[in-house]
């Protein structure tokens, strides 16, 4: 399952092995100036918006990888067995993604936790 931590100025993702050979993508990293709004959302699966390109989609089950959509780009990281998850609304101009999504199993302390930190 993917970490989302506070290194230095930056906001990171930290993607296992598996999820950076689905998503053909690297960890993530965005200026933590580029965070605008994180939240707690009860249906991760629910939050995922647009076309796949690139990353891995089975719709319902997996969303890994880059997802774009009219005036969007989200970076999202939910698996069959994680229905919550956190969601950082970003600065495009300043990090490249408009939103991440990362699946967690306690969304509203990782939100306090990373709200805390910023």
């Amino acid at each position: 399952m993917a970490d989302i931590r506070y290194e230095g100025d930056e906001l990171v993702v930290a993607l296992t092995t598996l999820e950076k050979a689905e998503a053909l993508h690297g960890d993530v990293r965005v200026p933590a100036s580029a965070v605008r709004t994180i939240t707690a959302i009860e249906r991760a699966m629910g939050a995922v918006r647009g076309l796949r390109a690139p990353g891995t989609g089975i719709p319902g089950r997996t969303a890994v990888g880059t997802f774009r959509g009219r005036g969007s780009k989200q970076f999202a990281v939910v698996h069959h067995d994680t229905k919550a998850a956190i969601r950082i609304e970003l600065d495009p101009n300043d990090s490249g993604f408009s939103e991440l999504l990362v699946g967690c199993d306690d969304p509203e302390s990782v939100a306090a936790a990373l709200r805390a930190h910023a």
